[in-house]
């Protein structure tokens, strides 16, 4: 079916601020899902990193913009701009919605649902089993805590001894304290820790940039070896959709998933919050 925009006076617009952000498949999803709902109403997709996110943020309130979306560099940082934060995202420590309510704007973090609800989606049931993920970022974080929270059994957690590290650190604390999840953090350069908690995992995931754009065709997974055919492998990286990581586990015989599920259902909890309304039921 061809999706017809007709732009009016009285179109609202919704915001997706990151760097870089014209690759994203979201502009176009969102505004097909405004536009079967009969909600006048368009998602723009701005190349908006930390030098310039606190004006654009105030830009929501001066152009009554219904709310945006968030996404890297910005996740971490965006909720000092805000004035409340939900629950989830005050525990995870990152947004990637905000909602506009007659200029109060509130943040949310709809990234672990979304991953969450795409590995049920596909059939993937983790409640109880041990998973890998390497990222300590902010969608890494939400992946993390929303998995305690939905009843992970036990979480790996794999960074680099960078900024990041410490907010991997911060991680495995609040899911100590938080959930009845077993949480650990690992240095990824430990290679010999990487293949013991990779082996003992039912899914391994991706939360890191690496594999899209600039970093096309880079992994931090060392070689194949690492992997095995009944592992599940997950990339946050839609863009390209086949990233270097993910052919490794095709190599391997894996099953695998890109991340334009986990962009998908996310967004569709991101359109309930703006709208009220369910995405897939329009």
């Amino acid at each position: 079916m061809e999706a017809k925009a007709i732009i009016s006076g009285h179109t609202e617009l919704v915001g997706l601020m990151a760097y870089p952000i014209r690759h994203s498949d979201s502009p176009a999803m969102q505004t097909e899902a405004f536009r079967r709902a009969g909600i006048d109403c368009i998602q723009l997709a701005f190349e908006v990193d930390n030098t310039t996110l606190e004006d654009a943020v105030k830009a929501i309130r001066v152009l009554k913009m219904r709310g945006s979306n968030v996404s890297m560099p910005n996740k971490t940082v965006v909720g000092q701009y805000l004035d409340k934060l939900s629950p989830e995202a005050a525990l995870i420590g990152s947004v990637n919605t905000i909602v506009n309510d007659n200029g109060v704007l509130t943040g949310y973090c709809t990234d672990g649902i979304g991953y969450m609800a795409a590995l049920k989606n596909e059939g993937i049931d983790v409640k109880g089993k041990k998973i890998t993920i390497v990222g300590a970022g902010g969608a890494a974080t939400a992946m993390q805590i929303q998995a305690a929270l939905d009843g992970v059994g036990e979480i790996s957690i794999f960074n680099v001894k960078d900024a990041f590290y410490a907010r991997g650190e911060e991680t495995v604390r609040k899911i100590q304290e938080h959930t009845t999840c077993k949480a650990s953090i690992f240095d990824l350069n430990d290679h010999e820790a990487l293949r013991r908690e990779i082996a003992e995992s039912t899914v391994l995931a991706n939360a890191t940039e690496l594999g899209m754009k600039p970093y096309e065709g880079i992994t931090w997974l060392p070689d194949v070896s690492y992997l095995r055919p009944d592992l599940i492998v997950t990339d946050t990286v839609y863009a390209p959709p086949m990233t270097r990581f993910l052919e490794m586990a095709c190599e391997a015989g894996c099953r695998y998933m890109n991340g334009h599920p986990m962009m998908l259902f996310q967004g569709a909890a991101a359109f309930k919050l703006w709208t009220g309304k369910e995405m897939f039921n329009v």
